[in-house]
């Protein structure tokens, strides 16, 4: 089973080079995507300068949001099982495998990584705390972390997305999107580190994520053609 490893990144120079490394020494079959959404400070020549397994780099013209390289990510990517990783150190990659175990396993579609916001400012941790519950509240789920980087989902379920979100209320979309398919998310425990310098995501950008869990909680997943009544119709 292969995993997409898609790494959307915009002016990370401090952090790009280990972050890769150490994303490269998961010992998983895998691709990294890096897109690099028209950074400005010297994490493109940084990008160029590496040589790594696996390694695929994208750019953007001009900066267009997290959401936008995402969608660029997902349109690239050619593994079976997708995760977004965050081009930071918050995150762990030593916890991929424990994400993609239950997707292996055949118990789940899709994981997200619970963090244990320890080191978090209090707002930081409040708005999270807010978006979860609204989330929890409008779709009738019980999740914990639902602003959580590592989402892991199935090629078959990251099809149907059909992503629109350019900026950080993509978090939002992809929760949104991934309960109104029907599809449960599984939650395992994982380590984070909280990030408080040159950190993108304010509290500002909470007011978006929750539109947008309003907006999508009418969305209609695309219809998937019955295999069957497609050899009919050839018939």
């Amino acid at each position: 089973m292969k995993l997409s490893i898609i790494m959307p990144i915009y002016n990370e120079s401090a952090t790009i080079r280990e972050i890769v490394r150490r994303v490269a020494a998961v010992p998983l079959h895998k691709e990294i995507i890096l897109v690099d959404d028209c950074s400005t400070d010297q994490t493109s020549a940084i990008l160029d300068s590496l040589d790594v397994p696996g390694l695929r780099r994208l750019r953007h013209a001009t900066n267009q949001g997290k959401g936008a390289a995402i969608q660029t990510g997902l349109a690239a990517a050619t593994g079976d099982v997708i995760v977004i990783q965050d081009a930071d150190l918050e995150y762990d990659p030593q916890d991929l495998p424990r994400l993609l175990a239950p997707i292996v396993a055949g118990r789940a579609q899709v994981v997200y990584g619970v963090r244990t916001f320890e080191g978090q400012r209090w707002y930081m941790h409040l708005g999270n705390r807010l978006v979860t519950l609204t989330t929890n509240l409008l779709y009738g789920v019980r999740l914990r972390d639902m602003e959580t980087c590592y989402k892991m989902m199935t090629r078959r379920v990251a099809e149907r997305l059909q992503l629109e979100s350019r900026r950080f209320d993509v978090e939002a979309e992809l929760t949104a999107k991934i309960l109104r398919q029907g599809t449960a998310i599984y939650e395992v425990p994982i380590r984070y580190h909280a990030r408080h310098d040159q950190k993108k995501l304010t509290p500002l950008d909470g007011l978006p994520t929750l539109w947008a869990l309003i907006k999508y909680r009418f969305w209609r997943p695309p219809q998937v053609p019955d295999p069957k009544s497609q050899v009919a119709n050839r018939l």
